[in-house]
């Protein structure tokens, strides 16, 4: 069943003819760019969109993509729906523009077979691996390289982010800790890829995760805590990782920030997180285990 749009209820719009894949047929094709509709390839939040797409179209209904995960060719179905919107490797697409030289896609959110406009705001441009290599002398390596534009906007992130620390973002880099005690040891967890639970891979820079075990502290505690790291590589505290009751909140946040300004930041080494080589701030979080023997 086709998928349908959101939008009121209009007069039928004169039937298109369906578009082919026929111009590019057999035609090697590697992205080279994938950006938000703002037109960088960073979101608000420090996301990063990242080109990997890689295929050649074997007919009108088929598609030969590289899979990044399991790093190898498959043969997938292409599927026609209506307009110039198709679903591609079990991905929904609307062709944008279509060359021997270069397509251009943009990415559709769908859900109850109805288009999410306002969350379809991804685009992806792709080149022929014969114009990349023949026409622009070049090879696809350089060509997915962050653009001016991306970062003249990490640059501006950065300085509101340093103004004020509602504005940290995350960090394609993240912030590093390394114990300098033999009291102290650091173990930085990373995420595991899950669909059903909406966990990417991206999570380990946008939200990095450590667990700190203090010896002989001055009692036993554990507190999971979000600290920000500032520009400079300085820790400071930001709220509980916790839900809180609102009578215990004042005084939890008073430890919080003591096991911070006493413990962290003196048996810790810290580095800034960076995005572009820029460094600016970014929120970790941090469970700090005490234990008093």
């Amino acid at each position: 069943m086709a998928i349908v749009y959101t939008a009121c209820k209009q007069k039928p719009a004169p039937v298109k003819p369906q578009p082919s894949f026929k111009l590019v047929h057999g035609i090697s094709f590697t992205e080279v760019r994938r950006t938000f509709k703002s037109g960088v390839s960073f979101s608000d939040q420090g996301f990063q969109l990242e080109p990997d797409w890689k295929f050649t179209f074997l007919s009108d209904d088929s598609i030969n993509i590289y899979s990044p995960e399991k790093k190898k060719f498959f043969n997938c179905p292409v599927i026609f729906d209506h307009d110039s919107i198709f679903n591609i490797a079990w991905a929904w697409m609307r062709v944008k523009k279509i060359t021997k030289d270069s397509i251009k896609f943009q990415v559709l959110e769908v859900e109850n077979k109805k288009i999410q406009y306002d969350r379809s705001f991804i685009y992806m441009t792709l080149y022929s691996d014969n114009y990349i290599k023949n026409v622009l002398h070049t090879d696809s390596a350089t060509l997915v390289r962050p653009s001016r534009q991306d970062t003249l906007y990490i640059k501006h992130k950065a300085e509101m982010a340093d103004a004020d620390p509602k504005y940290a973002f995350g960090a394609r880099i993240p912030a590093s800790l390394t114990s300098n005690s033999p009291l102290v040891s650091v173990i930085k967890t990373s995420v595991t890829k899950s669909e059903l639970e909406n966990i990417t891979t991206a999570d380990d820079y946008l939200t990095p995760d450590f667990r700190v075990t203090i010896h002989k502290a001055y009692e036993n505690f554990n507190y999971p805590i979000v600290i920000l790291v500032d520009s400079k590589g300085v820790l400071h505290f930001s709220k509980s990782h916790n839900m809180q009751m609102p009578e215990f909140a004042e005084s939890e946040n008073r430890v919080m920030t003591a096991i911070t300004n006493g413990y962290l930041k003196h048996y810790l080494n810290v580095k800034p997180g960076t995005t572009l080589g820029i460094a600016h701030a970014s929120k970790i979080v941090v469970t700090v285990k005490g234990l008093k023997n």
